[in-house]
């Protein structure tokens, strides 16, 4: 295993994420935050604090649980509502790693189920390549080429947060 990002690389990486969306936003007016569950969880309520601090409002941040919508695993039946109108606003989904998009397609599916956003921005933590369907995010912290067989792990654990290749 190799450590690719430390905590403090992943905190640069988030606050710069931030700047960016706000300077490309012109502001955080009806920004919405989505965390994808499990990953992008932890990374969104990051994301979401700093964007608060920066414009002196509180920017509001749910998550959103994409199994239902997989098309690589089993169906489940149970979805779990946002608990955040998303109706006209501004959605930011956040997720930790970017590799076939097919996570991302899932997100994008989940979301329409719950409303109709005005705009939808990607940001993610680690864009590692191999997509099988045509996405690309609006924000990456880190562009890490990978071969197929590797594996990228993204550990968020307080200070002992890091991002791990094997």
């Amino acid at each position: 295993m190799k450590i690719l990002m430390t905590n403090n690389d992943i905190n640069r990486s988030i606050k710069r994420i931030a700047y960016e969306i706000v300077e490309k936003n012109h502001g955080v007016e009806d920004l919405v935050v989505v965390g994808v569950k499990n990953g992008g969880v932890s990374l969104a309520k990051m994301l979401a604090n700093h964007l608060s601090s920066m414009e002196d409002t509180i920017v509001p941040v749910t998550f959103a649980d994409i199994t239902p919508f997989r098309d690589d695993k089993k169906k489940t039946d149970k979805i779990e509502q946002l608990d955040i109108d998303i109706n006209d606003k501004l959605v930011v989904i956040v997720d930790d790693v970017l590799f076939t998009g097919r996570t991302t397609r899932a997100a994008l599916e989940c979301i329409f189920s719950f409303g109709r956003p005005k705009k939808i921005q990607l940001a993610i933590l680690v864009d590692r390549g191999h997509r099988q369907i045509p996405i690309r995010a609006d924000y990456v912290g880190k562009n890490i080429p990978t071969s197929i067989k590797e594996n990228v792990n993204v550990v968020i654990n307080g200070e002992n947060s890091f991002v791990e290749i094997n």
